[in-house]
């Protein structure tokens, strides 16, 4: 589901920036270690910041990011430098349906991305599909009371129906052989979280 113009605003915001520089990052690059010439993944990669950060901290051969929205598409040609658009390859792409082969990825990334999946479970399991196994997915994600509630219903524009709260999120990424590792959560608010593809 594409965001609304508040949503765009926000997530487009300098403050959203630097939150992922100096707190995502960090902590993703603590307990996260991809090999040498990995491929990576990021799904919702809006106007191309998560994309240029990834491809600094981890040296990748190559990353792919996508988004439902051709107009974050095109911000994100303009805002990725052109040094490093040989290794970002941006596409427009439904992360229901991932145009990548079956274990051909070391990592996805999806920053507030998954709460935006009328079927969010399909896209867990395309995410586990295109995972090597041993692979990491990172998730930033939100829960209803923090996006549906008075105030949120009014501003953003967010799916309504089978939304996941905590216990409905662990136990999808368990059926979709997304291991837990490491953690940051509020039961009421959200979650940050790195989860290893199953090795079966």
């Amino acid at each position: 589901m594409k965001v609304n113009w508040a949503e765009w605003l926000m997530v487009n915001s300098p403050n959203r920036v630097l939150v992922q520089k100096w707190l995502l990052l960090p902590w993703i690059k603590r307990g996260v270690s991809l090999p040498k010439e990995a491929m990576i993944l990021e799904i919702g990669c809006g106007r191309g910041v998560g994309a240029c950060l990834l491809l600094e901290a981890f040296r990748p051969r190559a990353l792919y990011a996508m988004d439902l929205d051709t107009l974050m598409i095109s911000c994100a040609t303009c805002y990725v430098p052109p040094e490093q658009r040989g290794r970002i390859h941006l596409y427009v792409g439904d992360a229901s349906q991932l145009p990548h082969m079956s274990k051909s990825m070391d990592a996805v990334f999806g920053f507030g991305v998954l709460h935006h999946l009328p079927d969010w479970r399909q896209g867990l399991a395309e995410i586990s599909r295109v995972l090597k196994p041993g692979g990491i997915y990172f998730l930033e994600e939100f829960y209803p009371s923090l996006y549906l509630n008075f105030l949120a219903r009014r501003l953003f524009s967010h799916p309504k129906e089978d939304r996941f709260f905590s216990q409905d999120l662990h136990r999808a990424l368990k059926q979709a052989d997304l291991v837990m590792e490491r953690s940051l959560e509020h039961p009421k608010l959200g979650i940050l979280a790195t989860c290893r593809k199953s090795m079966h």
